[in-house]
């Protein structure tokens, strides 16, 4: 029977959907800015042979807001729900943000983690001086658009400082990336889109992606499960069933 509600951490709480069962459980891991309904069509796919696990990361979706929208407390974020749930050694499957979240956790906790499936995730980032300048730019010219888009789930009830910091985060984390993915004792599965999206462009995520290669070379825990048409933004709307197939085949091995 599907579980639904507030899951409290620090100053803030997170909106939570759990379908229950005996199934092997799969927690999902938003973009930087979604809410989780966008996994609805990975986990249609999936069907009911798993334990889906949706949650609204802080000021996303029905989650309430807090003083801390970091990188750390979205890992902390993630260990409330597990233990809410009683959830053990779930599949992880994060999307763009999510992605990075989920092999930190790997990193960080492999005894806590069956396997991650990264959808659109790399190490890769937009950094330096110059770098955090064009972000803040970027949001502070979509400011009056935030507010619209955190309704349609691809934004956050943040100020654009908020949303750019936690972008400028997202983007030095990730580009610090590659010893984790060496290190890791997990397996990791990626799907991979195509072209640019948001905020890109010339190619760049095209060039972020192809960092994967000598990583996939030199850890064999690190495949490649699907590479589809779509782009960063639409995969999971795109491409949820070669998502959910990719899923299917970690969770088999």
């Amino acid at each position: 029977m599907t579980w639904s509600g507030m899951i409290p951490v620090d100053d803030t709480a997170l909106y939570t959907r759990d379908t229950g069962g005996p199934g092997r459980p799969v927690v999902y891991l938003n973009g930087a800015y979604a809410d989780q309904s966008h996994w609805r069509r990975v986990i249609a796919e999936l069907g009911d042979g798993y334990r889906h696990i949706t949650y609204d990361e802080r000021a996303r979706g029905r989650s309430r807001r807090s003083a801390d929208y970091s990188f750390e407390g979205c890992l902390r974020d993630l260990d409330a729900v597990l233990t809410a749930r009683g959830v053990d050694r779930p599949l992880l499957v994060g999307w763009s943000f999510g992605g990075v979240v989920a092999w930190h956790w790997a990193d960080r906790f492999p005894e806590r983690t069956l396997g991650v499936v990264c959808v659109d995730a790399f190490p890769v980032g937009v950094t330096g001086e110059e770098g955090r300048a064009r972000i803040r730019r970027l949001f502070r010219r979509a400011r009056f658009a935030l507010p619209i888009t955190s309704l349609i789930g691809m934004g956050a009830r943040m100020s654009a400082d908020q949303h750019a910091d936690v972008n400028i985060e997202l983007n030095e984390i990730a580009a610090a990336s590659v010893p984790v993915l060496e290190r890791l004792t997990r397996p990791v599965r990626f799907v991979l889109a195509t072209g640019d999206s948001m905020g890109s462009g010339g190619g760049e995520m095209d060039a972020g992606r192809a960092t994967l290669e000598p990583l996939l070379a030199r850890n064999p825990l690190l495949t490649v499960g699907a590479r589809v048409p779509s782009n960063h933004t639409g995969v999971l709307r795109r491409d949820s069933p070669a998502v959910a197939r990719t899923v299917r085949e970690l969770a088999a091995s």
